[in-house]
Parts: structure tokens; sequence; C-alpha cells
């Protein structure tokens, strides 16, 4: 393999490619790579066998972290150092 390449030809809709292309950059590498990559790991495993992940939350994880930052930091919003304490308003 060392040396020979071999150009391919990929159709996919115009804006999955877009995604693809910024996704991989982000990633550091270009859709090229990325598919080489792919089949390389395909075929030492015998399978379709990863997970290419930035580990970024989806929206709603990140609306869900922001509300909590905002909870933590409203001096209106009671806060509680005893166990019991909280649970006997969590039950009201």
């Amino acid at each position: 393999m060392a040396g020979t390449t071999k150009n391919i030809s990929i159709r996919m809709d115009a804006d999955l490619k877009t995604q693809a292309d910024a996704f991989f950059a982000e990633l550091g590498m270009n859709l090229s790579t990325a598919f080489n990559i792919f089949v390389r790991q395909s075929l030492r495993e015998g399978r379709i066998p990863f997970d290419i992940s930035l580990g970024k939350p989806n929206k709603e994880t990140v609306a869900a972290m922001l509300e909590a930052e905002w909870i933590a930091k409203d001096p209106s919003v009671k806060g509680y150092t005893d166990l019991d304490e909280l649970f006997v308003d969590l039950k009201q």
C-alpha cells in the first residue's frame, strides 16, 4: 500500500458535505483523510467500527448547563447544606 494512491469519487448531499468538511476540519483533517481512517479501521475490525466525536453536548444539554450556571449564581435561589432540609422542601 505504500506510495500508490487512487482517486475515488463519492456523491453526497451538498449540505452534508459542508457539515462534514467543517466537522473534520475541527478534528484537524479533511474529508479524504477521514474517509481513509474509516476504511482502514473498517478493514482492521471487519465492521463499521468507531465513533469519532468532539464530545460536544447537544443543544438541550447546553441549555441545561447554562440554566444550572444561572441558578448557581442567582442569590435569590435557595441553597442547601442539609440534605434533610432539601428533602423537606422537595416534598412541599
